[in-house]
């Protein structure tokens, strides 16, 4: 179902092309919101210069010609030669009252979209850094594949290199089914740590873990067993935050670092072959023009150590590679943080001088910003270690719950206990979605699992709020017939707003997946639900006349269906009741 502008965008380029021929027929009307009308079209004053006429006389030819029959009221010519349009309540009852399942939203010609994000390592810890990468980069592959496109997810974890060697020993050294090598699941950390202080404290360890390295690296079977043990046990902790965060990424999306890894030494082969790549210093490198460092010194990508070992740079190469030759992708997104800006650009211009990457296959990096504490500075632990994503969430429904009891004591023990973990992680999802990813942003939980105000949980207990009401009618809302699928009928000015910003829904999710915001979609729909409350406190619903009641019925159904679906899109959990 086209949306308003897009109705209107059409109308006003047959209005174009009649008044003005043909060659006009593809010009942007310049539709906008108005703060006199519904919108706004802009387009007789950029057409006044061509044509070397009067800007509101081109207006005048423009309505002359505009046919909005069934759509609006005459339009109006304000100013210099604004075309102000107000759109019918009847044919804005009649929209809302015809969404579909995909509530406005087109489905787009599918691409290809190699999504890359969240990327933890193997026996470390994720800490409040991976958050919004992975938080960021879920609400994109959902928005993408709900406008059609196939996505591939590729959480390029760090799995592979030098300090596997100490692990293995360490693993070996505590035994495979002892409580210490379960710490990988529950404190992968603590593993990670014991193996380093053995690795520096004891020569013998140290030589046995070199040793383990050049086995791992030569493709020891034996040792490939015990490195694929580890694997799988950073997996179950990898799974127990994604779990508990409810993103989509699955054991098959994992696009680790050793997959890579028997094609570097032909990445650097190729590159060396081209003559993109030099030796320098022992090390093989790429210099680009246009990248220098202090006093105008060329900056090298590194893609061959001088002790021969690879770097980022070399396992990025091939995966940008094999993204672009295997996967056929027609857009790539690296969601990865603001710090590796220079990093990733330097990688795409060797990949196009070698011929990877070509013109026609779009990469951006969708930027991710820091979580800051209330000092400003990164959030940490008090000891200033970076803080453990599990202990964060964990904190959040901690504080979730306390909100809940404090706000529905009547509701029963079990159910508060059900809703905490849908309200603090949602909570923690939103403050970090609702902001540019590429902005930092100060954690503040309170704030986050707040009631009130532009939060996460406002938004679940909006959507909460109207299932109340069809409760209390005797009414499923998934379930409707009868009163509740009468037509819309639209009178009072809430009932308007209310159905005017339904209808912006479709636009909102296309923006997002064009330009990777999902803090439009925020802004969306706080904003609605803001609209709901005002629907709601002028137009009473269950206790307004038959037809009216009908009526209302249905725009509360097409306002929880937007708001479920938006929030799904964004990942967030849509309690029953709050």
């Amino acid at each position: 179902m086209p949306s308003p502008v897009h109705v209107l965008t059409e109308r006003f380029q047959a209005a174009l092309a009649k008044a003005f021929g043909d060659g006009y027929a593809d010009a942007d009307p310049v539709i906008r919101p108005s703060q006199f009308a519904d919108f706004q079209a802009n387009a007789a004053l950029a057409l006044a210069k061509r044509l070397g006429e009067n800007p509101r006389a081109v207006a005048q030819k423009i309505v002359d010609a505009l046919d909005l029959t069934g759509i609006a009221e005459p339009p109006e010519i304000s100013g210099p030669g604004f075309v102000n349009v107000r759109l019918s309540s009847a044919w804005i009852g009649a929209q809302v009252d015809g969404f579909d399942d995909r509530l406005g939203v087109p489905l787009q010609s599918p691409l290809t979209i190699p999504v890359d994000y969240s990327a933890p390592n193997v026996a470390k810890e994720m800490h409040v850094g991976h958050l919004r990468t992975t938080v960021v980069g879920d609400a994109l592959v959902r928005t993408l594949e709900h406008l059609g496109h196939h996505v591939i997810r590729q959480n390029h974890v760090g799995d592979w290199g030098t300090m596997f060697g100490m692990l293995i020993e360490h693993l070996l050294d505590v035994g495979e089914d002892s409580p210490d090598a379960q710490l990988m699941v529950t404190d992968p950390n603590a593993f990670y740590a014991a193996a380093n202080a053995e690795f520096q404290s004891d020569p013998e360890f140290a030589t046995r873990a070199r040793s383990r390295v050049v086995k791992l690296q030569g493709g020891d079977e034996d040792t490939l067993r015990h490195w694929h043990e580890l694997v799988d046990l950073s997996k179950q902790y990898f799974n127990r935050i994604y779990d508990t965060l409810g993103v989509t990424l699955t054991d098959a999306d994992l696009a680790g670092e050793s997959t890579y890894n028997d094609e570097l030494a032909g990445i650097c082969d190729e590159l060396e072959a081209q003559g993109i790549a030099t030796i320098s210093d022992g090390a093989l490198c790429v210099f680009l023009d246009g990248y220098t460092g202090r006093e105008g010194k060329p900056v090298p990508l590194i893609i061959r150590k001088s002790d021969g070992g690879y770097g980022y740079a070399t396992t990025d190469l091939a995966t940008i590679r094999r993204r672009v030759r295997d996967m056929k992708a027609d857009r790539i997104l690296y969601v990865i943080g603001v710090t590796q800006a220079l990093h990733l650009n330097m990688v795409w211009d060797t990949a196009r001088k070698a011929g990877w990457l070509t013109d026609d296959v779009e990469v951006v990096h969708v930027q991710i910003g820091s979580v800051l504490g209330e000092d400003r500075k990164l959030l940490r632990t008090r000891s200033g270690k970076p803080l453990k994503l599990m202990d964060l969430l964990e904190e959040a429904v901690s504080t979730a719950r306390a909100v809940v009891d404090e706000a529905r004591p009547d509701l029963d023990e079990s159910v508060r206990a059900a809703i905490a973990p849908q309200v603090g992680i949602g909570a923690i999802k939103y403050a970090d979605l609702s902001v540019a990813h590429d902005s930092d942003y100060v954690f503040d939980l309170d704030r986050m699992v707040s009631l009130t105000g532009n939060t996460g949980p406002y938004l679940q207990y909006a959507a909460a709020r109207i299932r109340s009401i069809f409760r209390s009618a005797g009414l499923d809302p998934d379930q409707l017939s009868g009163q509740a699928d009468a037509p819309l009928v639209i009178t009072e000015p809430a009932e308007r707003a209310l159905a005017l910003a339904l209808l912006d829904f479709g636009d909102v999710v296309v923006h997002v997946g064009d330009q990777l915001e999902p803090h439009r979609l925020c802004g969306y729909l706080f904003e609605l639900a803001q609209q709901f409350s005002a629907f709601y406190e002028q137009c009473p619903v269950l206790k307004a006349d038959t037809e009216a009641r009908a009526s209302r019925l249905a725009l509360c159904k097409a306002t929880l269906a937007v708001l479920d679906q938006g929030l799904d899109l964004l990942g967030i959990a849509r309690p029953q009741q709050m």
